[in-house]
């Protein structure tokens, strides 16, 4: 089963990515998006995944950046009562649909229901690695262009401090986000386990990750 899920959630990011061409008529703008960039590594390590093993926080960092691809778009981006809402021409079409919804549910499902794996709680520190490099990139980008991909990292409107402060508070949540998926995943691990529900015994991680 989690094989099956990780083929899913591999094909609809992928699909999600092809649709979004196709509705931008080939424009690969679009890779500017943190949206597409999460979704580009779900897809890849969750491809891996199925032939051979990947590393317990690899997987974990590429499911904590397709969950904050989902949070961020539907409790900020696409939510009328948001600051930062976008009114979005494709808000219902299949791009939107894979990448902002399908994908990060079957990756917090896997990750949550399926792997259940147990990695070290300063693991959600090292997975602000890539979100931070993003916010550089899209800052310095946004210098250059006089443009920015999301509304709560524009300087041209929200100013230098704003951004700060938007910034920090992103920062702090994607930690604690981290931290969620660490321990949810540990209970549902423990849960299910005494419950009996693990048909195959646990290997555990040489590296101890």
């Amino acid at each position: 089963m989690t094989v099956v899920f990780r083929a899913l959630t591999a094909v609809c990011a992928v699909a999600g990515i092809v649709a979004l061409l196709v509705w931008n008529h080939g424009d690969f703008g679009a890779f500017v998006y943190f949206t597409v960039q999460s979704a580009v590594i779900i897809a890849a390590v969750s491809a891996v995944a199925v032939f051979r093993a990947v590393p317990a926080w690899v997987r974990g960092a590429a499911t904590l950046y397709s969950c904050i691809t989902g949070i961020v778009y539907h409790t900020l981006l696409a939510n009328p009562s948001s600051p930062f809402y976008q009114e979005d021409s494709g808000a219902h079409t299949l791009h939107n649909l894979l990448l902002h919804s399908a994908v990060p549910i079957l990756a917090a499902v896997t990750w949550l229901v399926l792997e259940r794996e147990r990695v070290r709680w300063w693991y959600a520190a090292v997975w602000l690695g890539y979100p931070l490099a993003y916010l550089v990139f899209a800052l310095v980008r946004g210098a250059f262009v006089h443009e920015y991909p999301y509304p709560f990292i524009d300087v041209n409107k929200l100013g230098g401090v704003g951004v700060t402060e938007t910034s920090l508070g992103f920062t702090v949540a994607f930690f604690l986000l981290g931290l969620a998926l660490i321990g949810l995943g540990v209970l549902l691990r423990r849960l299910l386990t005494r419950g009996g529900s693990d048909e195959h015994p646990r290997v555990e991680d040489p590296a101890r990750v």
